[in-house]
């Protein structure tokens, strides 16, 4: 049930964001989630969107350097304490969790959380067990 990322390397200079949107708005792709970690040099653009094929594509053909990733969705209660039940779930099943960030979305009752773990189906497995509602491609469509 992973969720597909797409992991952009983008120079660290203004207008080097607006390009990569502006490249996914012309061709009707549509951001869910995103994270942007910089360092001096370059920026770590990272993306959930509706249309990941044609998200890479267009981007490759621009001259991006892109990395697919799986990643974990898991919708929370937006309420004080849900974010730190849904991690002390993946601690107590000794999953380390690399990143997370949070997604867009329309609705006030949930957030969906994305998350970044050493191995997906254990962390799936762990959180559902737990009565975490996980996030599918199929739902990021219907943001």
């Amino acid at each position: 049930m992973a969720i597909k990322q797409l992991t952009v390397f983008v120079p660290n200079q203004k207008g080097s964001i607006v390009n990569v949107t502006d490249a996914l708005s012309k061709n009707n792709i549509n951001i869910r989630a995103l994270s942007i970690a910089e360092t001096e040099d370059f920026g770590i653009l990272r993306l959930i969107v509706n249309d990941e094929t044609n998200a890479e594509t267009v981007l490759k053909e621009q001259g991006y350097l892109i990395k697919v990733v799986d990643v974990v969705g898991v919708k929370i209660g937006d309420e004080p304490g849900k974010l730190t039940e849904a991690l002390t779930v993946l601690d107590k099943a000794d999953i380390n969790v690399e990143y997370l960030y949070a997604f867009m979305t329309r609705t006030e009752k949930h957030a969906y959380v994305v998350l970044r773990v050493e191995n997906n189906q254990v962390a799936e497995t762990a959180l559902t067990d737990a009565g975490f509602q996980l996030i599918a491609e199929e739902d990021i469509n219907k943001l």
